[in-house]
């Protein structure tokens, strides 16, 4: 088969492999009709996740077909279509009975990893994959939703509503702020709604991507290019600060921004992958009684996000802006990279 394979940092090739085969009774080898790129992908390639070992077949989100199964899976069947899930979930170790999938301790890549997908094994931006722990790691995808929708639940809704707004602590009334509109940003506003904010002001450089942000629910945007981003915000909120302040970029001085805008005795929610430190200037937010929160998605609200997609409640086909072949996953990649040249939001990319 053809796949994505990372060769180093900045190097990447599409190229012949051999294909998947089953390794664990409870595997099963999917035919991928759509995947996509994540801003992840990204930040593997600059060198940010050095777990990433060169040869890995990268990617995490994809929807496909049932090719095999081993013979332990019951629940699933040769030609079921199905959402693989970003991350890996044995279901019945200690993290798994609780929800906490991100941390599986099954063997499967690292005990205490979910995200294997592109990471610790090979991923979906492929012609066919392995997928561990299959009854618990894909969903079938029901008639009526489409591929356009259904790649955004193997990562970026839920971990925009699982990060951005559950971890949040979003609640009915509340007045919330995304700093970034990016896929992962735009979902936290599609779904900020969900826990009943009133309001949801997007920041952002671009205008085109504020443009965007209010077609999935933004009340207000606030370009982050004009020198009193912070007083147009403060002035939303009579000046108090915001509740809840989700940061989607993954970069210093957006999650300084999220501080900046928080109210005392709310929220920071971090949902943008970093690859440098940030300074936390604990001196002066101690005395603030601010939570602040992080983490991976454990995609354990997926079930429930795909009957909404299903109801047409979240427009998640809006994500797709770009489509290509899996010929054309490098043009795909540099369309993707050059986002805010190019307008991209997600690149679908089909059989």
């Amino acid at each position: 088969m053809k796949a994505l394979v990372y060769r180093g940092p900045g190097q990447k090739s599409w190229q012949e492999v051999p294909d998947p085969k089953i390794e664990h009774p409870t595997d099963a080898i999917v035919r991928l009709d759509t995947t996509t790129i994540c801003g992840t992908d990204l930040h593997i390639l600059k060198g940010d996740v050095p777990a990433v070992q060169p040869g890995r077949i990268l990617g995490h989100e994809g929807v496909g077909t049932i090719t095999e199964t081993g013979p332990s899976v019951t629940g699933l069947q040769v030609g079921d279509r199905v959402i693989i899930s970003c991350i890996k979930s044995c279901g019945h170790c200690a993290n798994c009975r609780t929800g906490l999938f991100s941390h599986c301790l099954g063997d499967e890549g690292a005990s205490g990893i979910g995200w294997v997908f592109g990471h610790l094994i090979d991923g979906t931006q492929a012609e066919y994959v392995r997928v561990p722990y299959a009854e618990n790691s894909l969903h079938l995808l029901p008639a009526g939703v489409g591929d356009d929708q259904a790649v955004m639940l193997s990562d970026i809704l839920p971990t925009g509503f699982e990060i951005g707004v559950q971890y949040g602590r979003v609640k009915p009334g509340d007045t919330v702020a995304v700093v970034g509109s990016g896929p992962v940003g735009l979902a936290a506003i599609a779904t900020a709604g969900l826990c009943g904010a009133a309001t949801v002001i997007a920041l952002d450089l671009d205008e085109n991507r504020l443009e965007r942000a209010r077609e999935f629910g933004a009340t207000d945007t606030v370009a982050t290019s004009a020198a009193d981003w912070k007083e147009q915000v403060l002035a939303l909120t009579d000046g108090g600060g915001v509740d809840v302040a989700i940061e989607a970029v993954g970069i210093p001085q957006t999650f300084e921004m999220a501080l900046d805008l928080v109210r005392p005795g709310g929220n920071v929610a971090n949902v943008g992958v970093h690859g440098k430190p940030v300074q936390l200037h604990l001196e002066d937010l101690w005395i603030r009684n601010i939570n602040i929160s992080m983490g991976l998605v454990n995609a354990n609200t997926t079930p429930m996000l795909l009957r909404l997609v299903a109801q047409h409640k979240i427009p998640a086909e809006k994500f797709a802006t770009h489509r290509f072949s899996f010929d054309q996953m490098m043009e795909a990649y540099d369309t993707f990279a050059r986002a805010a040249e190019t307008n991209a939001l997600k690149v679908v990319i089909t059989r």
